[in-house]
């Protein structure tokens, strides 16, 4: 699966954010950075109000494009970048 600078992606796998918070599976952010190796990649996760509240370097087998069928679920955070 190729994955692109300004994608939308969905966790498949809980991570920890780059500050240390977890973030669940079905969170969903955008890709901002692609590492030149493909290995992994930097998604900025923000609030439904447009702040960032993480950012986390994915590793492929932990994301997925986002697709039609998807549904919104929203959650409340604590944090803010």
């Amino acid at each position: 699966m190729t994955f692109e600078v300004n994608q939308t992606v969905v966790l498949t796998a809980a991570v920890r954010s780059d500050e240390g918070d977890e973030l669940q599976a079905g969170d969903v952010g955008t890709i901002i950075h692609l590492h030149s190796d493909g290995a992994a990649f930097v998604v900025e996760f923000m609030a439904l109000g447009g702040e960032t509240v993480a950012i986390a370097t994915v590793l492929p087998a932990q994301a997925r494009p986002i697709t039609g069928a998807d549904l919104t679920h929203a959650r409340i955070v604590r944090t803010a970048v």
